[in-house]
């Protein structure tokens, strides 16, 4: 697992994101996150984000696995009880997913089906408790899990820009103390409080943390993202950075270009979010500085590289 490798070393780590297709067709999602093969050590798979129908997030990272591409499988907890829960964690693990990203889920109001019933039996906390207790070998209900311990690789969210640095401080040593291995944050755009979260809460836990960096495509994008998307404050001078811009999908790029490079002096890794832009992350890495992944290629094995072929023939039809 080249993401969990990174972070035991100590190694720069970047991890993107790709979302899962609305429909049954799973080929965009599959080229998108191939663009990405040798320049990402892993690549998440969102779950139903804005509570918005899409693919299985589980279904999409057994593929991308079939390619030869490591995936970080997110699981919320708004749409499954903990029965679902369960069952999804045991099932990911039978198929060789192990680094999950522990998440409560977007709320259903901010989605486009507000009257569907929302679950949330569990929050991101129990849920990696319920990991924890997997790894284990726990059953949730008594004894021993039948076949030994699951290993899963589980990590948490936070926002660094949290209005409440003290409850936010409570809630990552939570998620520490509940097993989460890393940290995977929202959009920062403060690199300052990004330093300040590292110093005071994740570094003295010892938890990892990818920074994350929103790939902007104009100004009125960065408007739509303030209004729709929770917790996101876009400054307004990178608003009107955009907006003066004569090509502004490319000054997005430098934006999240100079984020990278900043975040890099300060987290052990970044998250870059580009969605429908996938295509754009490579450069924006390159303006960055970040070089590809030594090595990527051989560090497929003879399974993967078959995979990788397997996947090719499935993008082409």
């Amino acid at each position: 697992m080249l993401l969990q490798q990174a972070l035991a070393q100590g190694r720069f780590a970047v991890t993107a994101e790709v979302t899962p297709p609305r429909g049954a067709e799973v080929r965009r999602t599959l080229q998108a996150a191939s663009g990405l093969r040798g320049l990402v050590h892993a690549v998440n798979v969102t779950d139903g984000s804005r509570a918005v129908m899409r693919m299985s997030s589980l279904a999409v990272c057994r593929l991308l696995l079939e390619a030869g591409i490591e995936p970080v499988l997110q699981m919320t907890c708004r749409d499954r009880n903990r029965i679902a829960l369960q069952a999804d964690l045991l099932g990911a693990h039978a198929l060789g997913l192990r680094q999950v990203l522990c998440l409560t889920g977007d709320p259903v109001r901010v989605g486009d089906q507000p009257g569907a019933r929302p679950v949330n039996e569990l929050e991101s906390v129990r849920l990696l408790k319920l990991v924890q207790s997997l790894n284990a070998g726990l059953d949730p209900v008594k004894g021993d899990l039948p076949d030994g311990a699951t290993d899963l690789f589980p990590g948490a969210a936070a926002d660094p820009q949290s209005p409440s640095f003290s409850s936010l401080a409570l809630r990552v040593r939570r998620k520490h103390a509940a097993g989460a291995r890393f940290l995977q944050t929202q959009m920062v755009m403060d690199p300052e409080a990004l330093r300040r979260f590292v110093g005071e809460i994740s570094g003295p836990l010892g938890l990892p943390v990818l920074a994350g960096v929103f790939l902007l495509k104009s100004a009125r994008n960065a408007a739509f993202i303030n209004r729709v998307v929770p917790g996101a404050r876009i400054p307004g001078s990178i608003i009107e950075r955009l907006a003066a811009a004569a090509d502004p999908a490319s000054e997005g790029i430098s934006i999240a270009a100079e984020q990278v490079a900043a975040y890099r002096e300060i987290a052990q890794g970044v998250h870059l979010m580009a969605v429908k832009a996938e295509e754009r992350i490579p450069e924006v890495l390159r303006r960055a500085g970040v070089a590809p992944l030594k090595s990527a290629s051989a560090s497929l094995g003879e399974g993967q590289v078959a995979a990788e072929k397997f996947s090719h023939r499935l993008l082409l039809g």
